[in-house]
């Protein structure tokens, strides 16, 4: 049985909450509005008892998205994943469907995992033809002020989108394990978050153009490396390379006439991810209400 179950209708031409169950360890806060009161859109935030995720413990949660309406299912801060008690994993599923011309955006805050910390997620996703979908995916290194970086033994995320009949659209995962030759924090160095973000649908078009865009400006900049000789050129290069950038970013096309697109994301503070999901989804505000990570 569901952790959580959260069914969104229209109602009286309003997007509405028709059905909303939860049990322990998950809990469900849904306030009348958030941001601009004549936008039609309905936030969920998710939250856990006890502020986090505990060994051992396994959420399971389903959202319908009616035909038409827009949801935002959010938290109010990082999803903590606490110590693992042996090999016990914390486990936490998504399963989500997405009516006609409906939007529904995953906006939380990023997972954080303690030291020895064992994580699986998974995220399902069932899309109409013209539905659309925003993810945002994250995860930090871990808590800084008590010395941790990278220091759990396992995170897993996966994001699986699929159209009508099953059609898969996206399959992603990203797997962080602590393995006997390097350890996760050696193969991520000195980047302290990894994040995805993924936007589906005819309702997010003006976004896709503009975040491709501006990631293309931003790493042409940054990794641009002005010189006018050969011999210039090469010592430049050099010393490019051994300054590492703080903030990397790319962004790639998918799905049928590629209209989707994906943005991946390494950074050195979580801090310059956030100022950077706030001005990419800045312009949804229009769409639900008020604007994401602000």
């Amino acid at each position: 049985m569901e952790t959580g179950t959260v069914e969104v209708e229209k109602v009286g031409g309003k997007s509405t909450v028709r059905r909303c169950y939860s049990k322990y360890p998950l809990k469900f806060i849904i306030p009348r509005k958030v941001g601009n009161s004549k936008i039609d859109a309905v936030w969920i935030y998710a939250l856990t008892y006890g502020g986090g995720i505990v060994s051992g413990d396994s959420i399971s949660c389903k959202l319908s998205i009616g035909d038409g309406c827009t949801a935002v299912l959010t938290t109010q801060a990082s999803t903590k994943v606490y110590k693992s008690l042996g090999s016990k994993c914390s486990e936490q599923l998504l399963e989500a469907t997405v009516g006609s011309n409906a939007l529904l955006a995953i906006i939380p805050d990023p997972v954080t995992c303690f030291s020895t910390a064992r994580y699986i997620q998974k995220q399902v996703f069932r899309m109409a033809s013209d539905s659309s979908l925003v993810i945002v995916d994250w995860v930090t290194s871990g808590r800084h002020e008590s010395g941790e970086k990278w220091d759990f033994d396992l995170y897993k995320s996966a994001n699986h989108i699929f159209m009508e009949d099953d059609k898969p659209l996206l399959l992603d995962t990203v797997l962080l394990e602590k393995g006997s030759i390097s350890s996760i924090a050696e193969r991520m160095q000195d980047y302290q978050v990894n994040a995805m973000v993924v936007f589906w649908g005819p309702k997010l078009k003006h976004i896709q153009n503009k975040v491709q865009e501006d990631v293309r400006s931003m790493m042409s900049e940054q990794f641009q490396i002005p010189s006018t000789s050969s011999a210039h050129r090469m010592k430049t290069s050099s010393n490019h390379c051994s300054n590492k950038p703080s903030f990397i970013a790319s962004s790639s096309a998918f799905g049928p006439k590629e209209k989707g697109v994906i943005v991946r994301i390494v950074a050195t503070t979580t801090e310059s991810v956030y100022r950077f999901l706030q001005r990419q989804l800045a312009s949804m505000e229009p769409l639900l209400g008020a604007s994401p990570y602000c």
